[in-house]
């Protein structure tokens, strides 16, 4: 069924709501696991045209998705990380079609309004755009 599962990580409280479901359909099916975290900042958006280095963001972010492959490793998952800089939708969409992942898990933060008007753009662009299911994970309440 699925041989390689995309999870885009916010290395927020809310990757702990979708972590244990994707590894629960990972351990069902034996997929491997590609996590990949999209760091958003300034310096981050700007690192590759302006040359910069690394920020505490970038730093910060890379350091989280080594210690979540650690664990996943550990726990006898395949996994592989994918650090990414830039707008969150074009990396997941792009990093899901070159590893030829055949499902995209994320999670939604249940926004109302005005406010899924501002956060809720990079589920609606992947889930407009993606050739591959998605797998939506409401987040607990921070």
């Amino acid at each position: 069924m699925f041989k390689r599962i995309l999870i885009a990580l916010d290395h927020s409280k809310a990757d702990d709501a979708l972590l244990p479901r994707v590894k629960e359909l990972a351990r069902l099916t034996k997929a491997d696991l590609l996590l990949i975290h999209v760091s958003t900042g300034w310096a981050a958006r700007w690192q590759k045209d302006l040359n910069l280095s690394d920020s505490d963001e970038i730093r910060e972010d890379r350091a989280y998705l080594d210690r979540q492959e650690k664990q996943l490793r550990e726990e006898g998952f395949t996994v592989r990380v994918y650090h990414a800089t830039g707008e969150p939708s074009n990396e997941i969409l792009r990093i899901g079609r070159e590893e030829q992942c055949d499902l995209i898990a994320m999670t939604t933060h249940g926004h109302r309004l005005l406010s899924d008007l501002i956060h809720g753009t990079t589920i609606t662009k992947v889930r407009h755009e993606a050739e591959i299911p998605i797998f939506l994970v409401k987040a607990s309440p921070d």
